[in-house]
Parts: C-alpha cells; structure tokens; sequence
C-alpha cells in the first residue's frame, strides 16, 4: 500500500480512536442522537439551497457567467449525489460516527475554502468537496438515527423530524442567505458552516457511539468514480443544450458519453463481488419504487427555491434579504408538512400519505406557472410557495420510510444513501434541464416578462413530472412498509 493510501486509511481510525477515548461511559439519550443527526441534515440540505439568494452577489464578485452560476449549484449537487452511495457503504463497513465525524470534517474545510474563493474555479471546486463531503455526512444521519430508534411509530416521528429539519434547512436557506449578503457578504453563505460545522463536530465525537453492520469488505470505488462521472457528465450535456441546441456534437457527445458511463457502472456492479450498488436489491418493491419517486419530486421540487428567489430578486426587485424573508412562510409550510405526515401515516397509511402530498405540490406548482411579471406576494409568491412546500413534506417522510423498510442491517448505510441520492440527483438534473428549457424560453432576454416567462414554463414542466409521481406512486408504492428481517 502506497503512503498516500495508508495515510487516508490511517486518518478516519486516528478520529475513531480519538472519539473513543473522549466518549462518555453508556448510551447517549435517544433525544441527543435525534439532534445531532438532524444538525448534520440540516448543515447538508441548508448548503443546497443557501447560495440561491447569494447567486447575484457572486455573479458580480466572481464573474460568473450563466452556466457558471448553475454549476455553483451542480457542482455541490452532482457530488453529493454521486458518492453518496459510496459514503453510506463506507458507513455500513468501517462505522457510521466515523464516518459522520470525516464527512463533517471535509465538509466544513471545504466551506471554508469556497467562502475565501477569489476566483471562479476555486468556488466551483471547493462546492464539489463540500458536494463530497456531504456524500459521506449524509447517510450516516439517517442510518445512525435508525439505528437507534426501534421501528414502529417511534421510529416514523423521528424520520418525520429528519425529514422537517433536513426540508426546514433547504428552506431556511433562503433566509439565511438574505440575512448573511445584506449585512455581510456572499462569503459568509459558506462561512456560516465552519463554526456550526465546528460545535456539531465536537459534539458528536463525544456523545455519539460506533455502530457498524459491515463484515468488512472493500469499497467499491471503480463504481462509484464511475456513476459521478457519468451523472456529471449527463448533466453538463443537458446544460449545453441551452448554448449549442439538442443535435450539436456539443451536447451530443456528453449525453452520450454520460449514458455509456452509467451503463459501465451497471457493467462493473453485475460482476464485482462487493458491489456498491447490488443490482438485487433494486427488485425490493419498496426500495426501488420509493426511489423513483423521491427521484421525481426531487426534479422539480429542489428547483422551487432556485427559481422562486431568482423570480422575486430578477423580476420583483427584492433585495436579498427582502427575498429570504417572503419564503419564510413556505419553509413553515415544509416543517408542518413533514411533522403531519407520520400522524397522517399511521391512519392512512403511507403510500395514500406520498400520494396526497405530490397532489399538494402539483397544485402550488400550476398555480407558480401562471406568475407574472407584476405579481403580487401574495398571489404569486405566497400561496402557490405554501402549497408546493407543504406538499414536499408530506410526501418525503413517507417515500423514506417506504425506502428503508424491509432491508437487512447490513445494507441500511446503502439504502440510505441511495434515498438522498435519487432526490439529489433528480433535482440536480431537473435543474439542468428546466434551467435550460427557461433559458430558452427568454431567448436570451433579460426584461423581467421575458424572465418570467422562462421561470414560469419550468414550473409547468414541474407540474407534469409530479402529476406523473403522483400515478406512478398509486400504482408501484406498496401500501405499507415492510417489516424488517
């Protein structure tokens, strides 16, 4: 093994053993467990959405260009997504704290590397670590949470405080946001993570305890290099379809590039003995079924905020803060939506709570399409934002318990990371294609109806992608969750 090898492998274990020894004797309370793996949620979801409002500001601080202000946002998204299934295998092999402390760690570094950024690549790259680091942070919350929490109801009102804490940090991002360039700077969107990430840092590696379900085999990174690759590459052939057209080499070339990638992928994973994504697991009705669809709602839910604070600073005229503040009441409207949806689970039952909750959004995201250039908050920004949020939260908590139901221990890590990874995923290629489709729709133009018209036709595709959800879950989500084995 060369030095740089030993040196990774040597780095996690030197974090365990140093949690270890500051750990405190006995099982940390079910309610500080909760906590700390919602703070990491939180940090990771905020971090996704948080730089929407700050866009302009770094647009004129960087130069950034369109395609670039798109990429500050893909760049983070494509790698969470794209190695999140790697970082929940990591954690089902070596420990899930281990790897919620390294995935903190390199999160919060690369925060601090993007808020000092002085030119544009030097953002982009350090978004793509933060994306990163928040692949191996990520599974680790909700497995550990799991893990930790019997199933039953119990373990539902804690996946539904998850689910609301995770959905409340994408929709704080706004505010946030707002709140940190107006007084501050665009840098500090970035800075905020490092002391937060800091203090949840510390506080995990003393009270969280090792867990792991793993027999320790390797990792398998051919499949994971492979699958980012070919899901970063799909995506920028999607995003230069705005420049070039659908036919130019291009974009023809990265389309085709991106599928031969991910068919490779699927070649590796049939034939290696440790696969990263095994292809059986995908025959569990309530894993792959609740995959799809967290990958839908994903693709147009994720793009709400992105367009929506584009809309009211582009079009409206509102400051950045002034545009954190009108989305306050829809990220009220997430967290309520995520604390409903367990109760609402129980009686109904959690396919019926997926469905009903994806007809909710379908109704705030028609009514989002008819905005205009003059609209007013209430009309255009308020009611339409309540609806598509509550809707997004009454269908996550139902789509995750659906997903982790019935799998064995040993590939909770997996299964959990493959449920952030079909909703990251999915909006991060819904942004690609709806950010294109509303660019071309304004032809270039930068009047506010031409904007307007851009953002509207987005969330009309939006509409048609969760009304498709919405059949597709009727039909393929099992009524209840499994039991486990």
């Amino acid at each position: 093994m060369t030095p740089m090898l030993e040196s990774a492998d040597a780095a996690p274990a030197r974090i365990s053993r140093l949690s270890a020894r500051l750990r405190p004797r006995g099982t940390p309370p079910m309610w500080l467990v909760v906590a700390l793996t919602c703070a990491g949620q939180f940090l990771v979801v905020l971090d996704v959405s948080v730089v929407n409002v700050a866009l302009p500001s770094m647009r004129t601080g960087l130069g950034l260009g369109e395609q670039g202000l798109q990429w500050v946002v893909n760049a983070y998204a494509i790698a969470f997504a794209g190695f999140m299934l790697l970082g929940g295998r990591a954690g089902d092999l070596y420990g899930r704290k281990r790897m919620f402390l390294v995935g903190l760690g390199l999160f919060t570094l690369a925060s601090a590397a993007g808020g000092l950024a002085q030119d544009d690549w030097q953002l982009l790259v350090a978004r793509a670590v933060q994306g990163l680091g928040a692949a191996v942070l990520a599974p680790s919350t909700l497995t550990i949470l799991t893990a930790s929490v019997p199933e039953g109801a119990a373990r539902a009102r804690a996946i539904g405080t998850w689910t609301a804490v995770g959905a409340g940090g994408g929709a704080a991002g706004g505010l946030v946001g707002g709140l940190l360039v107006e007084t501050l700077s665009w840098r500090w969107v970035l800075l905020i993570n490092v002391p937060v990430g800091a203090v949840v840092l510390c506080a995990a590696a003393y009270f969280l305890t090792e867990g792991r379900a793993g027999d320790g085999r390797r990792l398998d990174l051919p499949g994971a290099l492979l699958v980012t690759a070919g899901l970063g590459t799909l995506a920028y052939g999607i995003s230069q379809t705005e420049a070039a057209g659908w036919t130019a080499p291009a974009t023809l070339l990265p389309l085709l590039a991106g599928l031969v990638l991910l068919g490779a992928f699927l070649a590796v994973e049939a034939r290696t003995a440790s696969p990263l994504m095994p292809l059986g697991l995908l025959r569990v009705r309530s894993v792959s079924s609740a995959n799809v669809s967290m990958f839908l709602c994903g693709s147009a839910m994720f793009c709400m905020w992105f367009f929506m604070t584009l809309y009211v600073q582009n079009v409206l005229g509102y400051t950045p803060l002034e545009a954190g503040l009108a989305l306050v009441p829809s990220s009220l409207a997430v967290i309520l939506g995520s604390k409903l949806a367990p109760r609402l689970m129980r009686p109904v039952g959690p396919r019926n709570v997926a469905a009903l909750g994806t007809l909710v959004a379908v109704a705030g995201f028609a009514w989002q399409s008819t905005m205009t250039a003059d609209g007013s908050y209430a009309t255009a920004i308020l009611f339409p934002g309540i609806l598509m949020m509550l809707g997004a939260g009454l269908a996550a908590t139902p789509l995750a318990s659906l997903a982790t139901s019935g799998t064995a221990p040993e590939e909770a890590g997996l299964v959990s990371g493959l449920v952030n990874t079909s909703r990251t995923m999915g909006g991060s290629l819904g942004l690609a294609v709806l950010s294109t489709l509303a660019a071309s729709e304004s032809a270039g133009s930068a009047s506010p109806q031409a904007l307007t018209e851009g953002y509207a036709l987005a969330f009309r595709v939006g509409t048609v992608v969760l009304a498709a959800g919405v059949v597709l879950m009727w039909v393929w989500l099992p009524r209840r969750a499994v039991p486990l084995p």
